[in-house]
């Protein structure tokens, strides 16, 4: 058996006794997929286990994430600092080898995958963004950014939308440095893929503008290796490596369904083991393959060398790009002589065209901040004045996403994580639900990209109810880790952009088609979440009025119409319901008084979530049905988001809670 068979063979041992510890895993992909994992690792991936952070490394993503414990065990064997009791932790608490991987977790994981088809659309972020710094700063005589973007993926993530979504994007972009590896075993959970997935996915991706080459045999490193490189030969197109394999093989579950997902048993490896040769004790590296990865490390420390010398070049050559381009990986935005972005228009306007204003004013002084829409830009507010477009042959900053925002979202996790890009992204609100897992896993990483959504209520009029956002609101704030932003003039919208780009969390920004009347009792003290806007006469109010976006002005006419009656409210503004909960107890004490239980929600959207703020107590004007085909401020009032309305079911949570205190 050669060095690099053994190799192979104390990767996939290594990955199901890893499973069989944990008693739960995907032993499948990571016993066919073995051949790919040290192909690419030991021959091609520019990279170095001592710095595995190094700026020009090769990018590697396993979208087929079920197959981490194959990852973890090439970064064990490559000497990224897992060691075998993090393997023996597989899938436990605080362990580094979380079930898929987890980006800030696990040292070499550039992205959290697992979803899939996630990863795909993450390796096309990370490819753009590789292209976009390339552009930027490489000279003629100096390189300062060159290096491919893998990805391996399964069948799984071949069936999901996203990935043609993503595939159509790259390559209408023909980026030439994305390689994506597609272990093809003809096998889902369900059984052969037969069942449920029969079109030719190589002759899909030249339609896409894509390179394709094939690989019969999954066990033939060479032929692997050789792909590889012809891939790498591509600039123009993006190429997809269809790599035969076989599913658990040297199990004796090899070819079927049964070992996805299912540990091998006792048995099962012993019989893997006996197919194999292989003798060394479980969650040992047998000195023959140490010395083996030992011989490598030469090559990988000189990847990052000669980026550094280059590096030093390019420092003493190009001393103000070498600046900006630190500038960039900072990824800091500065907000400095950027005061403007507060002032108050004179007239209504609609928050998506404060968003137009404020964004380009925050993007001419930030050149890091590239962005786009699906295909919804002159809606959405969000082009980018004088800033060209991004495309395969222009290096402007207005990213033509296409109709496709299950990608859109992935793709600018990508660029994130790439590292000198700061990515937004924006479509109408009501499309958000075809973005929202990777909304959730912006979250899930903690990593600041915004997602624009406009036309963000029934305010929509008479697009009618499929086109009519209703509990996006809702369902977005449900997500652990994200600020949900619907601010209700200028002001508020500038502080959105500015809470968004100065926190480390993914922030989402509901803007209004309708205009918006400009208030003076609208402040700053919106980074607060929640504050009060107008407040009551007395110390304690008979009522309080809480509201979000275009009802805050209509809380502040219902104030003025309940003052006639004798009745004194206050008037709150809670643009941002995750900033708020987290002030102290005294801030949200002095704001939402909890000796004052009559209070009033008022927001155009479900009103499943305003209870912790009203209680059982209090009232909610908000819409708990679908909208209709008909214009704005005819389905306000019909809705009852109107003045009569809040007045009247302010005075019926008074009475309620005169009742109780009685």
């Amino acid at each position: 058996m050669t060095n690099e068979q053994m190799t192979i063979s104390t990767l996939r041992v290594l990955s199901v006794e890893t499973i069989e510890k944990a008693k739960s895993g995907h032993p499948g992909i990571c016993l066919g997929a073995a051949p790919i994992g040290y192909t690419l690792f030991a021959k091609h991936l520019k990279h170095n286990p001592k710095d595995p952070n190094f700026f020009d490394r090769d990018r590697f993503v396993l979208s087929a994430g079920h197959g981490s414990a194959l990852l973890y065990s090439l970064l064990h064997l490559f000497g990224y600092g897992l060691t075998k009791e993090d393997l023996m932790r597989f899938r436990q608490h605080t362990s580094k080898t979380p079930g898929h991987p987890e980006y800030g977790v696990t040292a070499g994981v550039e992205v959290s995958t697992g979803p899939l088809g996630q990863g795909v659309a993450n390796a096309v972020g990370f490819a753009l963004a590789e292209r976009i710094l390339a552009n930027k700063f490489n000279k003629p005589d100096c390189t300062l950014v060159d290096h491919y973007t893998y990805a391996l993926c399964g069948d799984g993530c071949m069936m999901e939308g996203i990935e043609n979504e993503a595939a159509s994007f790259a390559g209408t972009q023909k980026l030439g440095k994305l390689i994506v590896l597609y272990d093809s075993n003809r096998i889902t959970i369900e059984g052969s893929t037969d069942i449920a997935f029969t079109e030719d996915v190589g002759k899909r991706h030249e339609a896409l503008g894509w390179q394709v080459i094939r690989v019969q045999n999954g066990e033939d490193i060479d032929a692997i290796s050789a792909a590889i490189t012809l891939a790498k030969d591509e600039k123009d197109k993006p190429s997809l490596i269809i790599i035969n394999t076989t599913i658990g093989y040297g199990s004796p579950l090899a070819g079927t369904a049964k070992c996805h997902g299912t540990p091998l048993g006792s048995d099962g490896i012993k019989e893997l083991r006996k197919k194999l040769g292989y003798k060394t004790p479980a969650f040992e590296v047998a000195p023959a393959v140490t010395d083996h990865i030992a011989e490598m490390a030469p090559t990988f420390a000189k990847y990052q060398s000669e980026w550094n010398k280059a590096v030093k070049v390019y420092k003493t050559k190009y001393p103000e790009e070498y600046e900006e381009f630190q500038l960039w990986r900072k990824g800091a935005v500065d907000f400095n002589e950027l005061d403007s972005i507060y002032d108050k228009p004179d007239k209504p306007e609609a928050a998506r065209a404060s968003c137009h204003r404020i964004l380009n004013a925050i993007v001419q002084k930030n050149p890091f901040i590239f962005g786009g829409s699906a295909d919804l830009a002159p809606s959405n507010s969000v082009g980018l004045t004088d800033a060209g477009d991004l495309s395969a042959t222009e290096n402007g900053r207005n990213i033509h996403f296409g109709i496709r925002e299950h990608a859109m979202g992935a793709i600018c996790n990508g660029m994130y994580l790439h590292g000198g890009v700061l990515p937004f992204c924006s479509t109408f609100a009501v499309f958000s639900d075809y973005m929202k897992a990777a909304i959730r896993m912006s979250a899930l990483m903690n990593i600041p990209v915004v997602y624009i959504l406009s036309h963000d209520s029934i305010g929509v009029g008479e697009d009618g109810p499929t086109h009519q956002p209703i509990e996006q609101l809702t369902a977005l704030r449900t997500v652990p880790g994200i600020k949900v932003f619907r601010p209700a003039d200028a002001t508020e919208t500038a502080v959105a952009f500015e809470s968004a780009w100065t926190g480390k969390s993914p922030t989402v920004i509901f803007t209004s088609r309708q205009n918006l009347p400009q208030l003076d009792c609208t402040s700053t003290d919106a980074l607060y979440g929640g504050y009060i806007a107008a407040d009551s006469e007395n110390e304690t109010p008979d009522v309080i009025l809480i509201a979000t976006g275009s009802e805050l002005s209509l809380a502040l006419d219902a104030k003025a119409a309940l003052a006639k009656d004798k009745i004194d409210a206050r008037v709150v503004s809670m643009p941002c319901m995750e900033l708020f909960d987290i002030q102290t107890a005294k801030y949200k004490e002095s704001v939402l008084p909890s000796n004052v239980r009559a209070r009033v929600a008022i927001e155009a959207g479900k009103s499943n979530i305003w209870y912790k703020y009203v209680g059982l107590d209090g009232e909610l004007c908000c819409m708990d049905c679908f909208g209709m085909s008909a214009p704005a401020s005819i389905l306000f009032e019909i809705c009852g988001f109107n003045v009569d309305n809040v007045v009247k079911l302010a005075k019926k949570t008074i009475r309620t809670c005169s009742k109780i205190e009685g």
